[in-house]
């Protein structure tokens, strides 16, 4: 009976994969990964709740289950990165390098060490001939968040609920008597829960005071408290009174200024050239090969449609101007349904 260490987070798709596992004749043991546990002031870490829940479940299913702590290691490759990348005044993506660090490397090498076959996950994304396919169910479909997994881990991954749609999952669930069938699904930061990422960057950055200046005029419009909490492209959060919708098109962090616009075709808010660096393209693809490929289709945002491009030399080419994505989030290369890799947007 193959061995199978599942990452359970205590929410509903994590807990299906465990029934499906199950019946498909694998030896589950339920692996519960503590990253973080710290609260932030007005809110509550949901670690303990999240862990009360994967238990009850591998207790309902009858699974083996352990805690495995990578707090320490998730405070360094993860959270440390992401305050690196801020303070440069990019706009990270945890998720991304929590995959990347922790979910397929920390836990994948820990697993196999411990005499896994395999390891598995709730992500919504398919495996294939060692290949990362996105997921039946395209709403849900998290390979945006893998593609940086690597081929090794991704030979020995099972994604049990990539061929499921949402609604089937938590019919399955209630089926199975779970609690979490209805379980709110967390939103925010990924290891903070509820709190918005700027209460996230408080409790690392001091406030500083400074001017939201209008592009064309140069106008004070009014006042932020630190530049270094602004994405490009944001329009909530700033309260400049009412109107056509004011947006972060600029930031100057050496001066503390954040420059807005009501002009949506403010050059600064769009581009048809995108450059890439720190890229990681799958299997065994070049980026020659990358540059020649017909088929090629990215996504710069999770959830975002689909569309053509090309690549050359670090550059991915549209084939009309598109709404500038922040410095520091991912592109993500696609040929059909077959994840190619991708790369961090740089400025």
């Amino acid at each position: 009976m193959p061995k199978v260490f599942l990452g359970m987070s205590g929410g509903v798709d994590s807990s299906v994969s465990a029934i499906l596992l199950k019946e498909q004749g694998y030896d589950v043991t339920g692996i519960y990964m503590k990253n973080w546990s710290k609260d932030l002031p007005g809110m509550k870490c949901p670690w303990a709740e999240d862990l009360a829940d994967a238990k009850r479940v591998a207790v309902h299913l009858d699974l083996d289950f352990e805690v495995w702590d990578f707090e320490e290691d998730y405070k360094k490759r993860v959270v440390d990165y992401m305050l690196a990348e801020f303070q440069k005044g990019r706009t990270p993506n945890p998720d991304i390098m929590c995959n990347e660090q922790i979910k397929f490397k920390l836990f994948y090498e820990r697993a196999m060490a411990s005499g896994a076959d395999f390891i598995a996950t709730g992500h919504y994304a398919r495996v294939s001939d060692a290949q990362l396919l996105r997921a039946k169910d395209e709403n849900k479909d998290q390979t945006y968040f893998l593609y940086r997994m690597s081929d090794e881990a991704t030979a020995q991954t099972i994604f049990p609920v990539g061929d499921m749609l949402k609604p089937e999952v938590k019919a399955l669930a209630e089926k199975h008597g779970l609690d979490v069938a209805h379980k709110k699904e967390s939103m925010g930061v990924c290891f903070v829960g509820e709190v918005g990422m700027k209460d996230f960057l408080r409790e690392y950055f001091d406030t500083k005071p400074g001017e939201i200046r209008e592009l064309e005029t140069n106008e004070v419009l009014g006042y932020h408290d630190g530049a270094i909490f602004y994405t490009i492209g944001q329009r909530h959060g700033l309260y400049l009174g009412g109107g056509l919708p004011y947006y972060v098109v600029q930031k100057d962090l050496a001066q503390n200024i954040v420059y807005v616009s009501r002009n949506l075709n403010a050059e600064s808010l769009w581009t048809q050239t995108l450059l890439l660096e720190d890229l990681k393209l799958r299997g065994n693809l070049t980026e020659t090969e990358l540059a020649q490929n017909p088929n090629l289709k990215v996504r710069f945002r999770h959830r975002a449609p689909l569309v053509s491009a090309n690549y050359k030399d670090g550059q991915v080419i549209f084939d009309q101007a598109i709404k500038r994505p922040a410095a520091g989030q991912s592109l993500v290369f696609y040929d059909e349904e077959v994840c190619l890799g991708g790369g961090i947007i740089a400025e």
